[in-house]
């Protein structure tokens, strides 16, 4: 990101850039920042932009070979074309001599790093890979947004907006603008501020569903269920976040009685450590014999599902009745 920073501050370009990666918020962010720093404001002529697959490359190298339109550059931005895993060799071999007034700006969630095309770019430009930020990166940016428009917020209600909105800043930004406008009339931003206003994600309703089984609570654990139906979440997409929640525990479990700690964990999980914290905290609810279980019960309903011996919303239901009773777990039923 420094080199990106250092080439605007400077005005001297590559004549190709890739950003990669999970981290949709600082993609943008850099994206708009080129855009901005190679082309003169307003100037549409000479922007071209490209999104999804099937780009028509000969019609790009031929747009790239066009003189800019009274203007110094001719900016090209492609994004999620999956170029760089497949189909990027013609554009790869136009960039290892590119016309002097044309300038690339790719953005990607993944790329293959053997492709000839990432190569290209990375011998003749600059490539960025934009990865999850790690706590201690998002709690700082959290309070600096905050900064600027004059509140504070504590480490804890920090890490507890975390805890619902997760590592994705682009979520995490709605949210903070939510709680800006929430707290008009006050400086410090409380848990209750955080509770009121911001949503949960998904994977939360998941984790709580869980915990709801893991102390013997089937109806809450069914609330939970038909509340994600109420907001159009599909049955087989929390069918699969189930499968998913258990397949963490289960490792966690197994990490736990391995000896890692609690920054390891998370490091192999590829969570955050307060996450880490609560899967720890979770997993120590169940036998692993009934995690193991759960997983295989989560693919037989899928199974179900697919091959037309069950609905989608019944599959669901059966599971969360019968996967993890309170028999299998470490705490008795309340």
């Amino acid at each position: 990101m420094q080199h990106i920073n250092n080439d605007i501050k400077q005005n001297t370009f590559s004549h190709a850039y890739l950003l990669f990666g999970e981290e949709r918020y600082l993609k943008r962010q850099y994206t708009d920042r080129l855009r901005t720093a190679l082309c003169a404001d307003g100037d549409e002529m000479n922007v071209h932009v490209y999104t999804g697959r099937d780009v028509p490359v000969g019609q790009i190298i031929d747009l790239a070979e066009t003189m800019p339109f009274l203007a110094e550059r001719r900016v090209i931005l492609i994004s999620d074309s999956g170029l760089f895993k497949a189909g990027g060799e013609k554009l790869a071999e136009y960039l290892e001599h590119p016309s002097e007034t044309s300038y690339f700006v790719f953005t990607e969630s993944e790329v293959d790093k053997r492709s000839k095309l990432y190569k290209a770019v990375r011998d003749k430009g600059y490539a960025a890979e934009f990865g999850m930020q790690d706590e201690r990166t998002l709690l700082k940016w959290i309070a600096g947004t905050l900064a600027k428009e004059h509140k504070k917020i504590t480490e804890r209600t920090a890490l507890l907006l975390l805890e619902k909105t997760g590592t994705d800043m682009e979520n995490i930004q709605m949210e903070l603008e939510k709680l800006i406008c929430y707290c008009m009339e006050q400086e410090v931003i409380t848990d209750a501020d955080v509770e009121a206003i911001c949503t949960n994600r998904v994977s939360n309703h998941i984790f709580d569903m869980v915990s709801a089984i893991a102390d013997g609570k089937t109806r809450l654990a069914l609330q939970l269920y038909y509340d994600l139906l109420s907001l159009k979440e599909p049955p087989m997409r929390i069918l699969f976040l189930i499968a998913r929640q258990c397949n963490m525990l289960l490792q966690t479990k197994k990490m736990r009685a391995q000896g890692f700690d609690q920054k390891a964990i998370a490091a192999k999980l590829g969570v955050p450590p307060f996450a880490a914290g609560k899967y720890m905290a979770q997993a120590g609810r169940f036998r692993t014999a009934a995690l193991r279980s759960a997983v295989e019960q989560c693919v037989e309903a899928e199974e179900a599902v697919k091959s037309g011996r069950m609905n989608d919303m019944m599959s669901v239901e059966i599971l969360i009745l019968s996967a993890l009773t309170p028999e299998q777990t470490n705490t008795p039923s309340g």
